[in-house]
């Protein structure tokens, strides 16, 4: 899988996808991820991408002309399966979103600063929007990360054990069921017998049972969303 990202900053990316599983991946040779600054296409020697909105009002507003030209130049070099615009008002991200983008083979996403990017763009380049959250963050950098680490980790060959991924949280519209490691004993608080016991059917029966108990308790409406 490819990934590109349009950022204002891009420094804000380089951490959080050079350790530990995207690095793998990276590694591997799974995923590649090119972050692209978006002043490498500013409209002047002075690095401008940004200009005040049209009507007054607080904040700036990333430019349509900078945005044009960096996706008309990379779409030159990729075809891409989907255009992402991360954004608060976009559709918010759940693992089935993430399922279905991990069998995608190239994906641009745009992240927004300040005020939020020209309409025209996202009107006539953008094919879809994803929040991961009802809350704003200082820009789309954080979110495309952690977009990309979801879809990173769902890439056969990328996690140790493969099926690690399958039963995570939010998997079969269930949450993970509890999970316990040695000591058996500790202070006075053990571990289930079941789990002690090494019957296989009975330990997936048990997980199942707990999955659904923990997510009647505390995700009432995954279940409901299963219903559906």
């Amino acid at each position: 899988m490819q990934i590109d990202i349009i950022t204002v900053l891009p420094e804000l990316l380089e951490s959080p996808l050079s350790h530990s599983i995207m690095k793998r991946a990276k590694d591997k040779g799974l995923l590649q991820v090119h972050i692209h600054s978006l002043r490498k296409w500013a409209v002047n020697e002075y690095g401008q991408v940004d200009d005040y909105q049209y009507g007054g009002g607080a904040g700036m507003v990333m430019m349509c002309e900078p945005l044009a030209k960096a996706i008309d130049d990379l779409q030159k070099e990729v075809t891409y399966d989907a255009i992402i615009f991360l954004t608060p008002d976009g559709k918010t991200l759940n693992q089935k979103i993430a399922n279905s983008l991990s069998l995608k083979k190239n994906l641009l996403m745009i992240c927004g600063h300040y005020k939020g990017i020209d309409e025209r763009i996202r009107e006539h380049y953008v094919t879809m929007e994803i929040s991961i959250g009802d809350y704003v963050l200082s820009g789309g950098e954080l979110a495309a990360a952690v977009l990309v680490d979801a879809l990173g980790r769902l890439l056969p060959g990328v996690l140790n054990d493969e099926t690690s991924a399958l039963t995570d949280s939010f998997q079969d519209n269930l949450l993970a069921p509890p999970v316990y490691t040695r000591p058996s004993d500790f202070r006075g608080w053990k571990v289930p017998e079941i789990l002690l016991g090494g019957d296989p059917k009975k330990i997936e029966e048990w997980r199942y049972e707990k999955a659904t108990e923990r997510t009647k308790q505390r995700r009432p409406d995954l279940l409901q969303e299963d219903e559906v």
